[in-house]
């Protein structure tokens, strides 16, 4: 057994733990902007399936291969095959997470970077009664300077990387217990501000709940999947890592809906506080990946202390995007850590250079690289957006759920799931054999054919 990290020390912490994987920068800053860019309602219907139908059934599955192999999701898998009789080859699904996990932290760190600058910026008051026009300029000049956007991606890495090193018990465990009731309480105190304050409330609602059929296309159900598997934090291998230490009295199909139903209501809610503000200050919903840096600094700038829920509510975010970011590396590190060359501190430091150094070419994508295209009509930074939500993480899922529903020993899934009704494992085994993987593959074709 991996014990280099330690074990969750209850469920609750697990919960805890597991939803700060979840819920980050994907809840607040990605979900917004991308539901603004693919039609709003349409799109949260869209994510909301996707969530049921593929999200939850994956990952009970995923926690279930986390805890019966005990170990990084690398050597978990080899072991887990072994025992299933199984091809060993299956491994490839923790190594497909380790890769997708160092693509997505890669870029993940350089946004979360602006979170923490705009922290600072609300300290020193640069939006007090702002408005939306000069809110703009100042994200477009800060985009725009390499090396601000360098040095805030290093600072990020680096606070990523001294929790990561001290394990569980000693670095994660302690800063949840705190950091996430409080984002939520923070969300909690804007959602009622937007709503008493916005006058624009019901249009955003309307926005995002209002599915207009002129809006459909494959292209937003492909998103929309996507965004299901990186704000649940599945197909990486994270949520298989966290299951690791998790101890055996936990129940896991419980645990894995409280975190499914904790990381939609946060992206709803960020939805449902950013819209209002986004059509009480004549933005548009389609603004791209600065939806929350232009649009929640005009609303802290002109609200009562808002200075203060501003810098509180930056601060907060950047530590959602640490829990999620440790969550992100945790399986490499593992991985590494588990072969006893380095330790885990030498193994976090090696994960985090790497993923700082992928990162420079995201930070650069806004500046000195804005031309450069990976994908066709891709920036860098999209493109690692791109491979890793929308291709490696659903091809995981399809992997994990045939895997865990096809070929995983009876036996081990039923001593991971000792307490499930009957009706529900049958659900549960039908869903990760039949409707998860078919509904991932019709995704994929309706996105080629658009």
């Amino acid at each position: 057994m991996n014990t280099s990290s330690g074990m969750w020390s209850s469920r609750l912490i697990f919960i805890l733990a597991a939803a700060g994987s979840a819920v980050g920068l994907g809840n607040i800053w990605r979900f917004p902007y991308v539901a603004g860019e693919n039609g709003g309602g349409v799109f949260v219907l869209a994510y909301l399936l996707c969530i049921c139908v593929i999200g939850l059934p994956i990952m009970i599955a995923e926690i279930v291969l986390g805890r019966a192999g005990k170990n990084s999701p690398i050597t978990s898998m080899r072991i887990l095959a072994g025992d299933s009789g199984a091809n060993p080859a299956w491994q490839i699904i923790g190594w497909m997470g380790v890769v997708a996990g160092l693509m997505i932290l890669s870029f993940y760190s350089v946004i979360a970077g602006w979170a923490l600058a705009y922290f600072f910026k609300m300290v020193q008051g640069v939006f007090v009664s702002i408005d939306a026009s000069n809110a703009n300029k100042i994200f477009e000049d800060f985009i725009s300077d390499p090396y601000r956007l360098v040095l805030w991606h290093t600072i990020f890495m680096a606070i990523t990387i001294f929790i990561t090193s001290r394990g569980v018990d000693q670095g994660l465990e302690r800063a949840v217990k705190v950091l996430m009731p409080g984002l939520f309480l923070l969300l909690l105190l804007l959602l009622i501000w937007a709503i008493s304050s916005s006058g624009h409330f019901l249009e955003g609602l309307s926005f995002l709940f209002s599915p207009k059929p002129e809006d459909f296309s494959g292209n937003s159900v492909f998103l929309a999947m996507g965004q299901a598997f990186f704000t649940l934090s599945l197909g990486m291998g994270a949520i298989m890592a966290y299951g690791a230490y998790l101890p055996k009295s936990a129940g896991i199909a419980g645990s894995a809906l409280t975190i499914g139903g904790l990381d939609t209501l946060v992206a709803l809610l960020s939805g449902m506080i950013i819209f209002p503000i986004v059509f009480a200050n004549g933005l548009e919903p389609s603004a791209g990946p600065g939806l929350m840096f232009v649009s929640l600094p005009l609303a802290f700038g002109n609200m009562v202390a808002g200075q203060i829920f501003g810098a509180i509510f930056f601060l907060l975010v950047s530590f959602a995007a640490v829990t999620s970011a440790i969550s992100i590396s945790e399986p490499a590190v593992a991985w590494i850590a588990e072969k006893g060359k380095f330790g885990r501190s030498n193994s976090s430091y090696i994960i985090g250079l790497f993923a700082w150094v992928l990162g420079l070419g995201s930070a650069f994508s806004f500046n000195l690289m804005s031309d450069f295209t990976l994908l066709p009509e891709r920036s860098f930074f999209d493109s690692m957006d791109f491979l890793s939500n929308n291709l490696l993480l659903p091809l995981g899922g399809i992997l994990i759920s045939v895997f865990v529903g096809w070929r995983l020993k009876p036996e081990i899934l039923l001593d991971q799931l000792p307490d499930i009704p009957s009706f529900f494992w049958g659900l549960l085994i039908f869903s990760l054999r039949f409707i998860a993987p078919g509904a991932i593959f019709i995704v994929f074709g309706m996105s080629i054919l658009k």
